[in-house]
């Protein structure tokens, strides 16, 4: 097991990775302030991992509710969230409860803001069993249910004690699913890390192969510049906005295709693809810069063209995006493969071009 930190005063966290961690109670032990936990997970990762969790909270002493929701990106819902309520009500849990988010970034999210608001907060535990929440979703203490009108806009930070990523829960992992944590894999390089845009180029191979090492290698880096960005910019006032690379695009074409027709993973890279385009007509990379972010999303099986949607509807759902400031879209672009920026000077027609680029049919500028 290796543990990295997550830097925040007195909110400071761990990130464990490692094979086999699902089944450690000392792992939860220490954030157990009384007697009782609630785990809230869905309806496919339940059968494979609930026992296991549940095993390890009672050996640490805890009584244990079990809270079981349905699959997919519609779990994020006011609907879903009061069941949550309800159950931890019907439970009789206190304000001394840990709750165990057990699942991927809809669970991680989900339960993260029912910990946050549930008698005005609670103490909770991420443990992702994604690709996608190991290396971005469960670090960093953003919580959110989606509305009809944007992705993730009814939310809170709260951060974790802290997060439990065991590698091996990956092997029961759909090829889809993985694919999709890719995109965030790949977006923590091309956003911050150049060199490990050069690693990703030698090992996408060995990543879809589930090699436990490259994975454990892939989770762990992008937790250390997440961790890293987080501790600078907890609330996302600065340079925490450059994680959103690809998500002001992305979020409107999960939005406006409705959620979970689109993995957010598969969106992200179509996001990527077209914020790289748009950094091109900007006149910040060159043409062969935003290629090799097509490539390398291609070779990792992700779409590099978006869904047939008007350009209007996309431009529309943008313009409520959580970056979006003084009535202005910004944009987080790139200025180099590794270096990412934020921009709200960029011009619609730019914007319009970039979309046209990466629409199906069409091909990128050259």
């Amino acid at each position: 097991m290796e543990t990295l930190r997550v830097a925040l005063g007195e909110r400071s966290y761990p990130i464990h990775i490692g094979a086999g961690l699902l089944d450690s109670s000392a792992l939860y032990a220490p954030y157990l302030e009384a007697a009782s936990a609630a785990v809230v997970t869905n309806e496919v990762v339940a059968p494979l991992y609930l026992a296991r969790v549940k095993r390890a909270l009672e050996s640490a002493g805890a009584r244990v509710a079990e809270i079981v929701v349905e699959d997919g990106e519609g779990a994020k819902s006011w609907q879903t969230l009061d069941r949550v309520f309800d159950a931890l009500l019907a439970a009789r849990l206190g304000r001394d409860t840990l709750m165990v988010a057990l699942g991927g970034g809809v669970i991680g999210d989900l339960a993260g803001f029912a910990a946050a608001v549930y008698q005005r907060g609670v103490a909770f535990v991420q443990v992702p069993t994604t690709l996608l929440a190991q290396v971005d979703s469960a670090v960093g203490g953003k919580t959110a249910i989606n509305h009809t009108r944007g992705k993730n806009m009814i939310g809170a930070f709260h951060q974790p004690r802290a997060v439990i990523s065991d590698i091996a829960v990956l092997d029961t992992l759909a090829e889809r699913e993985l694919r999709a944590g890719l995109a965030e894999v790949i977006k923590h390089g091309i956003a911050l890390d150049a060199e490990f845009v050069v690693w990703l180029e030698a090992n996408i191979g060995r990543l879809l192969a589930r090699e436990r090492d490259t994975l454990a290698h892939a989770v762990r880096r992008c937790c250390e510049l997440k961790a890293a960005i987080v501790a600078a910019d907890e609330r996302e006032t600065g340079v925490r906005s450059l994680l959103n690379f690809g998500h002001t695009f992305g979020h409107a074409i999960e939005t406006a295709t409705g959620y979970g027709t689109w993995l957010h993973g598969e969106a992200i890279a179509a996001g990527m693809v077209m914020a790289a385009e748009l950094s091109v007509r900007a006149g910040l990379i060159g043409a062969s810069d935003a290629q090799r972010v097509r490539e390398l999303l291609a070779r990792a099986g992700l779409p590099t063209v978006g869904p047939a949607l008007a350009g209007e509807r996309v431009l529309e759902l943008m313009a409520v995006d959580k970056k979006a400031a003084h009535g202005r879209v910004r944009f987080v672009l790139l200025e180099a493969i590794g270096r990412a920026t934020l921009r709200a000077d960029v011009d619609e027609r730019l914007v319009r071009e970039a979309l046209g680029a990466c629409a199906p049919g069409a091909g990128a500028s050259r």
